[in-house]
C-alpha cells in the first residue's frame, strides 16, 4: 500500500508530466495512456488525484494561474520605490522569453475547448478577469487604469503568440517598448532588464 508521501510525490509528478505535455503538444494531442506512461504512475493512481482527463486539465491551467499570481506577488513584495507597472511589463517580458515560449497555456486551450460554457474556459475566463484585474491594479496610480490593463493584457496575447512564431529576440523588445508606451512610461525602464 502507498503512503501518503509517495502519493503526494505521484501526483506531482502526473501533473508535472501532462503540464509538460499539454503545453508543448496540446491537450488534446495527448493520450491519458501517455501521461501515465511518462509520469511513471498507474491508472489506478491517477484516478485516485483525478477523476480523469478533465480533472488533470484543470489542474494544469490551475498551477499555471498560481505561477502567474506569483510573479505578481513577487513584483508586489519587491516593488519598493520602483513603479509597479515597470515590474510587471518587466516580468511579463521576462516570462515570454523563459517560461512561455509556445504561447499563452490559457489561450492555447481556450483553442481546444470552442465551448465557452465548458469548465475548462470557464476557468480561462476566471484567470483573464483576474489577470485584467490585477494589471489594472499595477497601474492604479496611472491615468486610465482600465484602459492601460486592457492594452497590456492584449499586447501580453500578442507577445505570447509572437514569441512563440518569431522567436523572442525581436518580440520581447517590441513588447516592452509598446507596452511601456501603452503605460504612459518614459521609453527607457528605469530598471535593469533581465
Amino acid at each position: 500500500m502507498e503512503t501518503s508521501a509517495p502519493v503526494s510525490e505521484a501526483r506531482e509528478r502526473l501533473l508535472r508530466t501532462a503540464t509538460d505535455l499539454f503545453y508543448r503538444e496540446g491537450i488534446h494531442s495527448v493520450g491519458v495512456d501517455r501521461i501515465l506512461a511518462e509520469a511513471g504512475v498507474t491508472r489506478a493512481t491517477m484516478y485516485r488525484h483525478f477523476k480523469g482527463k478533465e480533472d488533470l486539465v484543470e489542474a494544469y491551467l490551475a498551477a499555471e494561474d498560481q505561477t502567474i499570481r506569483g510573479y505578481f506577488a513577487a513584483a508586489e513584495s519587491a516593488g519598493g520605490d520602483a513603479d509597479m507597472l515597470e515590474l510587471v511589463i518587466d516580468g511579463i517580458a521576462d516570462d515570454i522569453t523563459r517560461y512561455h515560449t509556445r504561447g499563452c497555456p490559457f489561450i492555447n486551450a481556450a483553442a481546444e475547448y470552442p465551448d465557452p460554457g465548458s469548465r475548462i474556459r470557464r476557468l480561462i475566463a476566471e484567470h483573464r478577469g483576474w489577470f485584467r484585474g490585477a494589471l489594472e491594479e499595477a497601474a492604479a496610480g496611472h491615468d486610465n487604469p482600465a484602459e492601460i490593463a486592457s492594452s497590456l493584457a492584449l499586447l501580453r496575447d500578442a507577445a505570447l503568440v509572437g514569441g512563440y512564431l518569431d522567436g523572442v529576440a525581436h518580440t520581447k523588445p517590441a513588447f516592452t517598448r509598446t507596452a511601456r508606451q501603452a503605460a504612459g512610461l518614459p521609453p527607457e525602464p528605469r530598471l535593469p532588464q533581465v
